[in-house]
């Protein structure tokens, strides 16, 4: 793991983009809407959740991914996008496996999100606490950046990362709080000692923060 001095130098900023070859993306049907999984022959380079259309999950998936063009996910791929499909379900899926393609990230993130990981199915940390673990103690809004520009959402799991006093914090993906708020009740965990709204990503109010 790098020294806290490398951390924190690091930790507002990602690395400059390496050139990816050979890198494509698919699109694919889970009960909470259409997922976009964009790989290189690494592993998963980005994961884009569930937006109002089919259509605006790949835009937003293009527009932050270097894609070449749609391909037929290889096995490995293949695998993950069935997990992906069994966690909309609502089933308990542990993610650990799962290769990634963090190349494009700082040394800061990728510690962050290497943490983050070990955060189980049904569990919440924050964004100090994971700071800590990094040797960062002072970096907790580093971490939240970090959560922010996570480009593996589910995987890498940030909807489990809370504010301090179990306050939900931000969520980047379509739905903001709410998506993360839904999230959560999926495994388990209601904040606000409600139950989950499901189906779909969005309460019936159409809340989208």
């Amino acid at each position: 793991m790098p020294g806290r001095a490398n951390l924190q130098e690091g930790s507002g900023e990602l690395m400059l983009a390496r050139a990816v070859t050979q890198m494509h993306y698919c699109l694919m049907e889970t009960d909470l809407g259409v997922l976009g999984l964009a790989w290189s022959e690494d592993g998963i380079v980005r994961l884009q959740l569930p937006e109002r259309t089919r259509a605006a999950t790949e835009q937003r998936l293009l527009r932050r991914s270097d894609c070449a063009a749609t391909a037929k996910p290889p096995a490995a791929i293949a695998e993950a996008g069935k997990l992906l499909q069994r966690y909309m379900k609502g089933d308990r899926v542990d993610f650990s496996d799962v290769a990634l393609d963090l190349a494009g990230a700082s040394d800061f993130h990728r510690a962050i999100y290497a943490a983050a990981r070990r955060v189980g199915w049904g569990e919440t940390t924050t964004y100090g606490a994971l700071a800590r673990e990094v040797a960062a103690p002072d970096a907790a809004r580093a971490v939240g950046q970090a959560m922010g520009r996570n480009p593996v959402p589910i995987i890498v799991p940030c909807h489990r990362v809370l504010a301090s006093g179990q306050k939900i914090g931000g969520f980047s993906a379509f739905g903001g709080a709410a998506t993360k708020e839904q999230l959560l009740a999926m495994e388990g965990v209601h904040l606000d000692g409600g139950t989950p709204m499901l189906p779909g990503l969005l309460p019936a109010n159409g809340r989208t923060s």
